[in-house]
């Protein structure tokens, strides 16, 4: 039996946090070295990985030993009622305005975002932890001084979900042995601390990892002293190799699932074949209010976007603006008719015609040097909104968060590492450091201009632009951009001046 030493909690954020998360982190962080068989909470974020799956050069696949759950008769455990309906859930940053805007969007769900929308300083967590008390209690309350205006919630809101952090990012300002807690068990624990256990789970790569997290409900739910079950979880399919094993996945989490949420394939026969929601991706348009021909247009592409979705069987979607959820409830509701979903209409049988060979597609589509300036220019802008405490940021009419940041970085990087030929604008360059440079170089003066130089100048824009450019032309990819930031938004304190529990 593992024994927690101590747990140091920084001063002066202890009047913010109950009595019993102490309690809570302590029972739940034993489980997941216990199931990961790490010793530490740094290297078990590694060891959830099974091994033979990063070898250097193999392509993922679906597994043989789990043949039998793929093919087996068997469902999850009944969506609760209350989120029998997902047709619209809209995402943000657990802030105090976005969450009452949110919660009286005319969504069905609110996902508040502790991972890719909210940048991860202490302030930030905590002060949206406080928000999510004072909105479960309906107290919350949000004065806009610039406009005069209260915010508060209406009679009916939305339903609350939590997206917490991913197994990756640590929490440094929380000391467990000595180390940095778990990031995501500290969300898990306040959240499950009589807040309605409703969430979303990042960044899972294999069942493994599902089977971890079933174990922290379970022993969750014990420490709470809810029943078995209470806690219900969607889980996001956004690696390749999780997109080998949704079955397995959904299988590990079947006493604590609600379904898939998928924006790089079609998991709506697998959820929904097993009795679960399967949701759609992300509508990132922001309204444009000073040209309704373009914003026009925008509406437009998120209506094509989400007849697909529908159409392809999702029992609902995302969207990341209030303006949007209008738009996509139309178009769900006008195809879905009456019904809450689509789980009892899809047949597990659709996902089963699925191969190896379709999930391993390559995307088609051309290369640009416009493509590489703007990946560059938005990488660049949103890590130094992340640094300085924004997480969700609006770009060039769209909503962009972390994972926007990620795919900037990581498409750069491979570019760049391999020599890839710039052919969609008929220029036959290839891609090097020297270009890339010279690139950063231009693309930092637009920012400026854009920007003004007065923001610019207090801004971080300058380190933003060493972090991202050091990635991008690292001889191996980082895993994560955050992770490797994270450390420049830790609050650096003595070790007096902790406190210990």
């Amino acid at each position: 039996m593992m024994l927690l030493k101590e747990l140091k909690l920084e001063a002066d954020m202890m009047e913010s946090l109950p009595p019993s998360l102490t309690g809570m982190l302590c029972n739940l962080l034993p489980v997941c070295k216990e199931s990961s068989g790490a010793a530490s909470s740094m290297q078990w974020s590694v060891a959830r990985k099974p091994k033979g799956v990063s070898v250097r050069g193999a392509l993922p696949g679906f597994d043989p030993a789990t043949r039998y759950i793929r093919e087996g008769e068997w469902t999850c455990a009944p969506v609760p009622p209350a989120v029998a309906d997902r047709t619209v859930e809209i995402t943000g940053p657990a802030e105090r305005k976005m969450i009452i805007n949110a919660l009286n969007s005319g969504a069905k769900v609110f996902m508040a975002d502790f991972e890719d929308a909210l940048s991860p300083s202490w302030e930030n967590l905590m002060r949206g932890q406080v928000n999510l008390k004072d909105a479960v209690d309906g107290t919350i309350t949000f004065h806009d001084k610039a406009r005069n205006r209260v915010y508060k919630l209406n009679n009916q809101t939305a339903k609350l979900f939590v997206r917490p952090r991913g197994w990756h990012l640590p929490e440094a300002h929380i000391l467990i042995d000595g180390e940095p807690a778990t990031g995501c068990l500290h969300s898990v624990g306040l959240r499950v601390q009589g807040l309605g256990p409703f969430f979303y789970l990042p960044k899972m790569e294999n069942s493994r990892e599902a089977k971890i997290w079933n174990c922290v409900f379970e022993k969750a739910e014990k420490t709470a002293g809810i029943e078995r079950g209470s806690i219900r979880a969607t889980v996001l399919i956004e690696t390749l190799p999780a997109v080998f094993q949704m079955n397995e996945i959904l299988y590990e989490l079947r006493d604590h699932s609600v379904g898939l949420n998928s924006t790089l394939i079609s998991s709506s026969g697998h959820a929904t074949g097993r009795g679960v929601h399967a949701m759609g991706g992300m509508a990132a348009q922001i309204p444009i209010r000073d040209d309704p021909e373009a914003n026009n247009a925008a509406l437009e592409l998120v209506r094509k976007d989400k007849l697909r979705e529908v159409r392809a069987g999702h029992d609902g979607t995302w969207a990341a603006h209030p303006g949007l959820v209008p738009v996509c409830m139309e178009i769900f509701s006008n195809n879905m008719g009456n019904t809450p979903n689509q789980i009892q209409s899809m047949k597990r049988e659709d996902a089963s015609a699925i191969t190896e060979e379709d999930l391993l597609q390559r995307p088609r589509g051309s290369r640009s040097l416009d493509g590489l300036r703007l990946n560059t220019r938005v990488g660049i802008q949103y890590l130094a909104a992340w640094l300085t405490g924004a997480g969700s940021v609006p770009l060039y009419n769209l909503m962009e968060d972390a994972a926007t940041a990620e795919i900037s970085r990581v498409q750069n990087w491979q570019w760049i590492k391999y020599g890839a030929e710039l052919d969609g604008d008929g220029l036959g360059v290839k891609v090097n450091n020297d270009l890339f440079g010279k690139v950063v170089e231009e693309e930092m003066c637009r920012i400026e201009r854009e920007a003004g130089k007065e923001k610019f100048r207090r801004g971080m824009y300058k380190e933003a632009c060493k972090i991202f450019a050091r990635q991008c032309t690292a001889p191996t990819l980082d895993d994560f951009l955050t992770l490797n930031a994270y450390n420049n938004i830790v609050i650096h304190h003595p070790t007096g001046s902790s406190s210990r529990l």
